[in-house]
């Protein structure tokens, strides 16, 4: 979670800090993937002598510098167009850096790599289309015993089901949305478990924590009434969902609730509604990548006094546009 006041806030010196603890923590990742598969039983799939090779469609070539060929391949499903791909390529090239430092191994395995895309150049960022054909695509090969990701939790939502039937390891790096693993929406989390037996696991914690962590947060910096926006997809509507319950049981006035549309060329009319609103701050639950750098610019242009608190979503400063860290906000 992160606050920016009307000073300029940050350096280059705190990107590039704010950048190697991202890079850590994709290491961290990559590294618990390794672990997981060397510890996981659940899957039926036997080492065969080599293995195939994931679609070009989808994915790129198996990276492998072990010795003789890999028995498996690990396979990471990441959004690799649009705005966001600073931050999933670095989580690709740890990975790469996890099986190397691992000897190419997982336990008495030799593991490749393949770097799966579930991105379009149209949506700039996961479709949903893509998501299933991926999902069907590793279920499907003998050759993939895990999945590395996914990136966003919608995604997430639409490939679990299928990997969890043929008993296949997924590991998250950043899925929020308590509903894959808690009692959250309806039918929640067991329609994503049809065998009834978990396949999936995270290194992130969810939007129940996350939102009325930020909600504190907000407390705690004096803002007696705020604004709440999300992006309208499953991330950031849910964690300004978490954020505004926890909020109004701190006593925070919730001056709106809404959402907003990534593809907008110009915020400048919701910015004056907030401005009208009296709120003292503005919290915007989603990602950065669904043109939160404009969005910032309007609501910042219209009230240069009101104050922009965010979530995870908004942690990698090169994302859509200039560097949040170079902003006046």
């Amino acid at each position: 979670m992160r606050a920016f006041p009307r000073n300029t806030i940050g350096s280059d010196m705190e990107e590039g800090a704010l950048s190697k603890k991202f890079s850590l923590l994709a290491l961290g990742v990559a590294a618990a993937v390794v672990a997981a598969v060397a510890g996981f039983t659940g899957t039926a799939r036997s080492a065969t002598a080599g293995v195939t090779p994931l679609p070009s469609s989808s994915c790129g070539p198996i990276v492998y510098k072990g010795s003789g060929s890999p028995d498996f391949i690990v396979a990471s499903d990441l959004p690799l167009q649009g705005a966001i791909r600073h931050q999933t390529v670095q989580l690709s090239r740890a990975e790469i850096w996890a099986l190397a430092n691992a000897g190419w191994k997982a336990g008495s395995y030799k593991i490749g790599y393949q770097s799966c895309d579930d991105s379009t150049a149209q949506t700039g960022g996961w479709d949903t289309a893509k998501c299933a054909t991926n999902a069907h695509l590793y279920a499907s090969s003998r050759s993939v015993i895990a999945v590395l990701g996914t990136f966003n939790s919608g995604c997430a939502k639409i490939e679990v089901p299928v990997l969890n039937r043929t008993s296949l390891l997924m590991v998250s790096p950043a899925n929020t949305n308590p509903g894959i693993t808690k009692k959250w929406d309806v039918g929640e989390p067991q329609k994503y478990y049809p065998t009834g037996t978990r396949n999936y696991a995270r290194v992130v914690a969810t939007d129940d924590i996350q939102g009325p962590a930020d909600a504190m947060w907000s407390k705690a910096l004096g803002y007696k009434k705020v604004y709440v926006l999300n992006d309208k997809q499953t991330y950031g509507f849910g964690v300004a969902t978490t954020y505004r319950s926890a909020a109004k049981k701190l006593g925070i006035t919730v001056a709106g609730f809404e959402g907003w549309d990534a593809k907008a060329s110009s915020y400048e009319a919701l910015a004056t509604r907030i401005k009208a609103s009296g709120a003292q701050a503005v919290f915007l639950g989603g990602i950065v990548c669904n043109n939160g750098a404009k969005l910032m610019q309007d609501i910042k242009s219209v009230d240069p006094k009101i104050q922009l608190q965010m979530p995870d979503g908004f942690s990698d400063p090169n994302a859509n546009g200039a560097p949040v860290s170079r902003r006046r906000l």
